[in-house]
């Protein structure tokens, strides 16, 4: 009898410790990667303001230091969600259907930063919001080519990135050529440098006399001009223009996580949608909400300064946004018609088999 009596107690104490001890019980992990950027911030400000929030999901974000490793650790199968740029998605959908489509992460949001010796023939206005891709820098371009003997090289966060897709067409636009990391005939090579590292390739290819730009997600063009080592030329949205901004990067999320853990996954993306309408509202605030956003983002990204977080989310130049963020087909349409075009893409891939809109909110 007092065997059984202890062996109750154990099972009742037991039962409680696992039901109200561990953290996170009750919830689903969603596991979220990511990569330094603007375009990333609404995951990080969901992350910070409202994970404590969620009921249905335990939310965590990982921090990725390339595109590569980012794509690498996604196909590892051990996270849940990426946020990605979207031709880089299409051609992992290409290699392996094995996810699907969920969320935009934001609208807009990339420049072309050129560094001085390019800005001397281009000499761009101080006014960042009268700067527009005209084709100054395109014909900067080939007097750099000339120069050189070669053509200039424009750093680029991958090949396989919406930053490419929209260099190919600016200078498609003037009448010039984009090589994808070689092509001693065209006008422009693209090359890989990380997000982070592309204001310093600007800067050590000035010191060295040789004209060079980079095609980021924001802030970095806003690093490296409140540097002093950079300019911004133009921003995307004057690129390519689309109702409400064009696509950029978007969210994926595993077959896997969409069969068993599709509640938390809708909750993630609800409050998602809810930090993107909380930095427009600080866009347009400005002030202490401002500082808010910045202050979160900065727990996250230190290299983001404060000052570039600000530049880059200024209302009045209104270059990057956060609303509207369901799956838009159309807008991936253009990305990808463009990115095929140019070589970007090997092929086009069918839209509607990699979108899933049922996680679309009121947004």
């Amino acid at each position: 009898m007092w065997n059984r009596r202890r062996f109750m107690v154990g099972f009742v104490w037991l039962l409680f410790c696992t039901c109200y001890s561990v953290p996170g019980q009750g919830k689903q992990r969603i596991h979220a990667i990511y990569i330094p950027l603007a375009d990333h911030y609404a995951g990080i400000v969901a992350f910070e303001k409202y994970r404590n929030e969620m009921t249905k999901a335990d939310y965590k974000i990982e921090r990725m230091r390339s595109w590569p490793e980012l794509r690498a650790y996604f196909h590892s199968g051990d996270v849940d969600l990426a946020y990605i740029i979207c031709p880089m998605a299409m051609d992992m959908f290409l290699e392996n259907p094995d996810f699907r489509w969920v969320s935009l992460m934001h609208r807009d949001g990339n420049a072309l930063a050129i560094n001085d010796l390019l800005n001397e023939h281009v000499e761009l206005p101080k006014e960042r919001s009268i700067r527009k891709p005209n084709a100054k820098v395109a014909e900067a371009y080939v007097m750099a080519k000339d120069k050189l003997g070669k053509p200039s090289r424009c750093g680029v966060p991958s090949l396989l990135a919406t930053h490419t897709v929209v260099l190919y067409k600016y200078l498609k636009d003037h009448g010039k050529t984009l090589g994808l990391g070689f092509g001693r005939d065209k006008d422009v090579i693209a090359t890989e440098v990380p997000p982070q590292k592309s204001p310093s390739f600007i800067k050590r290819l000035d010191s060295r006399g040789v004209p060079a730009s980079f095609e980021q997600s924001l802030p970095w063009a806003d690093v490296a001009e409140s540097r002093g080592f950079g300019h911004i030329a133009w921003y995307s949205k004057d690129v390519m223009p689309w109702p409400g901004g064009h696509v950029e990067c978007i969210a994926i999320a595993t077959d896997a996580c969409i069969k068993s853990k599709k509640s938390a996954l809708q909750e993630v993306i609800h409050y998602i949608h809810k930090a993107g309408l909380d930095i427009e509202e600080a866009k347009s605030t400005g002030g202490a909400a401002m500082r808010e956003i910045a202050a979160m983002v900065r727990k996250h990204i230190p290299e983001h300064t404060e000052a570039a977080i600000t530049q880059s989310l200024r209302s009045d130049l209104d270059v990057i946004n956060y609303k509207n963020l369901n799956v838009d087909k159309p807008g991936l349409k253009q990305i990808m018609d463009y990115a095929v075009q140019g070589g970007i893409l090997s092929e086009p891939i069918d839209i509607d088999k990699l979108a899933d809109d049922s996680f679309g909110t009121l947004n």
